[in-house]
């Protein structure tokens, strides 16, 4: 799925957050959007989910976003379990609410968790489980949904810096595997480099970067 974004403008109230932005996102690629708290970056993911208002044009695959749909997923830094559910019945949960057969959704939903390094977690309640985990768990609901496009809004900055690193590993290989289009926000420079087929950069124009230092001279 790619993304094509033309003269995007988003406000709230009389404030501008984004003006006349432009960028694409091709078919498969992890495209990092980075700079300094307020700049927009999750402004941008939200007008691209469909959550949100906006003037200029953004076409996913060649159709114009007019709200929400299930083949873009966001997902946030708070992983949004449901706290009385399962970790596979959290993964479930989206599944079920597409109308999928219970042995389908149930198999889908073990494979994704057996994927995330949480096997024999499955009955355990988030609040048995730490961090890391519960965003593991919230990765294999996001991806159990088999979006064609994720957007996902510094789904780490909460965690300690050993499960942060183990998690984005985890990320690229799996969105890499699929071959799922992603547009990932953060606002830490090591993070934007090490994942990023590209980085864009708002707040100081509109930069390209391929897994290069120059991004630090840009962010400093």
């Amino acid at each position: 799925m790619s993304v094509v974004i033309s003269g995007l403008g988003v406000g709230y109230g009389r404030s501008p957050v984004l003006s006349d932005l432009s960028l694409e996102v091709r078919q498969g690629e992890l495209l990092v959007v980075a700079g300094p708290s307020g700049c927009g970056k999750s402004t941008l993911l939200r007008a691209v989910a469909g959550l949100v208002p906006y003037t200029g044009q953004i076409l996913v695959d060649g159709a114009p976003v007019r709200g929400t749909s299930r083949e873009r997923a966001l997902v946030f830094q708070e992983d949004g379990l449901l706290p009385w559910r399962t970790a596979l019945r959290n993964v479930e949960l989206p599944l079920a609410l597409q109308g999928v057969p219970r042995a389908v959704r149930r198999s889908s939903a073990l494979a994704w968790l057996d994927r995330v390094g949480l096997s024999g977690f499955e009955g355990h309640l988030p609040r048995e489980l730490s961090g890391g985990m519960r965003q593991r768990v919230q990765l294999a609901r996001t991806l159990a949904q088999q979006p064609s496009l994720v957007l996902m809004d510094e789904p780490f900055g909460a965690l300690d810096a050993q499960t942060r690193a183990s998690m984005q590993q985890l990320v690229s290989d799996v969105l890499r595997e699929t071959g799922t289009t992603t547009i990932f926000v953060t606002h830490d420079v090591d993070e934007a480099v090490l994942l990023g087929d590209r980085v864009v950069v708002l707040g100081a124009g509109e930069v390209d970067v391929h897994r290069d230092a120059i991004l630090k001279a840009v962010l400093a």
